[in-house]
């Protein structure tokens, strides 16, 4: 407990899945987490649950998409708390996300780059001089094994996270002068009740879906935290074996 004390988060897609698990799990860390979510009754319930175990969090409802929005909420988080330390970019439309390479429209990957790529480096961008302040700066990105095995028919979601991964990279290079690391995570987790349903298991070593709260948010607990600061570029996998080395 208390590997976060002082720190101030923020977390998009924060209302469900992962991101709720990662908020939750980072305010009983000692953070201060700004739950970003589109969906305003998924962040209030997020806020609620973590203030009554007794952590601190602030609830924003953002369609990353918008970049008025983003940078008006990495504002209003500056301004309550007076810094920004981690950022968790987790938020991501997966309502249009399945296509073949032959099929696939231009405004269909638009969508998917418009919430993916291109919201990660808006959030980036705005929350970067806050993350620098900080001097040691995190910012956690999401990427997919989806995109590094090449799943199909999925080609908008692949080259959306794998967009995300080339600019986690390149982040990484820029950045570690600023003392600011840049990390992707690859998870396979079960967020849409797959294993509750017997649908058959995930082709990963560990035959099994990986737990929002107990298989995948601490990975980017351990990301966010002093245990990482030698750690930049990366892409974590937890995925049960998924793609094993492939990623690399």
């Amino acid at each position: 407990m208390g590997r976060l004390n002082g720190k101030v988060a923020i977390i998009t897609g924060a209302g469900r899945g992962i991101g709720r698990a990662t908020a939750k799990l980072f305010a009983a860390e000692g953070a201060k987490v700004a739950v970003l979510s589109r969906t305003k009754a998924n962040v209030d319930a997020v806020v609620a649950d973590i203030e009554a175990e007794g952590g601190t969090a602030l609830g924003i409802a953002v369609d990353v998409s918008d970049a008025e929005q983003i940078k008006s909420a990495i504002d209003t988080v500056a301004s309550t708390w007076g810094a920004i330390d981690i950022l968790v970019n987790n938020a991501f439309d997966s309502s249009v996300v399945e296509s073949s390479v032959l099929e696939l429209s231009v405004e269909q990957l638009q969508r998917n780059f418009d919430t993916g790529p291109i919201a990660v480096l808006r959030t980036m961008q705005a929350a970067y001089p806050h993350l620098k302040a900080s001097g040691e700066g995190r910012v956690i990105n999401f990427g997919s094994m989806a995109g590094v095995t090449g799943l199909a028919p999925y080609a908008p979601y692949n080259m959306a996270k794998e967009a995300v991964r080339a600019l986690t990279r390149v982040a990484a290079r820029e950045w570690g002068a600023d003392k600011i690391t840049v990390n992707n995570v690859l998870p396979v987790a079960d967020t849409w009740g797959a294993a509750a349903a017997d649908a058959p298991p995930p082709a990963n070593a560990l035959a099994r879906y990986g737990s929002p709260e107990h298989d995948v948010a601490p990975v980017v607990l351990f990301l966010a935290s002093k245990d990482a600061q030698f750690i930049t570029g990366s892409s974590l996998t937890p995925d049960g074996g998924m793609i094993i080395d492939a990623g690399r």
